[in-house]
């Protein structure tokens, strides 16, 4: 005789139990979305259905998910995508999993007009499309070192139609870029490598490290920028924007490095918690 299926509710609370268990921050909330995952629901709907029985092979799924999220493996990698800007990404272990204070770039490069941008270390491409997308008529190059992060990039892009209006490049910073550009944005890797074992085991284990650490012996975190600056003039059209996303602490010494390459309006914008997250400098124009 078989037991009865559990309900959602029961599922839930077993869940929650064990994230809670695994030291798992926001224990409750991931539960939830892992369950709204495993039964194919939006999770705004999952209160509804929590009643129900649940059929095995969906809680089968589910426990699959809680014992990957106990691991530590971030809940965008599990279920396969995360909503930024209001749009969703494909995410995989091989790209970084879009932050929503990167959501901050977004929001400072659309205050300009822009009609060719380029995405220096690209990942899964959120950011460059996220721009394609509310820029009707804007053209895109994105560039990565890795060639599976550009996979996962080109599969967002055909997700939103826009495989028409960016191209992909296999590149090390500038090796392979052509062209000029009024916009230029990145969001590179900027964790000081004597910092990289305190950081969450989420990210620590799961995301790629090459995206997290810089190259560079300095040790400071700020190797990428100086790759990705020394050369941001050559490339800039008159009047165009470079805009990187930022560590904490590192505003001062990438607005330094800004001005001292001879960009203009150097300045450092904060995210929603007031902490400085995008340095923006202007090519000046051309008399």
């Amino acid at each position: 005789m078989h037991s009865a299926a559990p309900t959602g509710q029961t599922l839930l609370a077993a869940g929650v139990a064990r994230l809670r268990a695994a030291g798992i921050e926001g224990a409750a909330r991931d539960a939830r979305w892992l369950l709204a995952h495993a039964l194919g629901i939006a999770p705004d709907r999952l209160t509804l259905v929590l009643p129900d029985p649940v059929p095995a092979d969906q809680e089968a799924a589910f426990t699959r998910a809680i014992d990957a999220r106990a691991q530590h493996q971030p809940v965008a990698q599990i279920i396969g995508q995360r909503l930024f800007w209001g749009r969703s990404f494909r995410v995989t272990p091989d790209v970084l999993d879009p932050r929503p204070e990167t959501e901050t770039l977004i929001a400072a490069a659309l205050e300009h007009d822009f009609s060719a941008v380029l995405d220096l270390g690209t990942g899964s491409g959120a950011i460059i499309l996220t721009l394609l997308a509310e820029r009707a008529g804007a053209l895109g190059l994105a560039v990565d070192m890795s060639a599976k992060a550009l996979e996962v990039a080109r599969a967002n892009a055909a997700a939103l139609g826009l495989e028409g209006r960016v191209q992909f490049r296999a590149s090390d910073w500038w090796q392979t870029v052509t062209g000029n550009f009024d916009l230029i944005v990145s969001n590179p890797p900027y964790i000081a490598a004597p910092d990289y074992a305190a950081l969450a085991p989420d990210l620590r284990l799961w995301e790629p490290r090459m995206a997290l650490v810089p190259e560079g012996c300095d040790g400071t975190g700020l190797a990428a920028y100086r790759a990705i600056i020394a050369q941001a003039p050559e490339f800039l059209r008159p009047g165009g924007w470079l805009m990187v996303e930022i560590g904490l602490g590192q505003g001062p010494a990438v607005q330094a490095l800004m001005e001292d390459v001879g960009l203009g309006a150097v300045h450092t914008l904060p995210d929603l918690t007031g902490r400085g997250r995008v340095v923006a400098a202007q090519a000046v124009a051309s008399l």
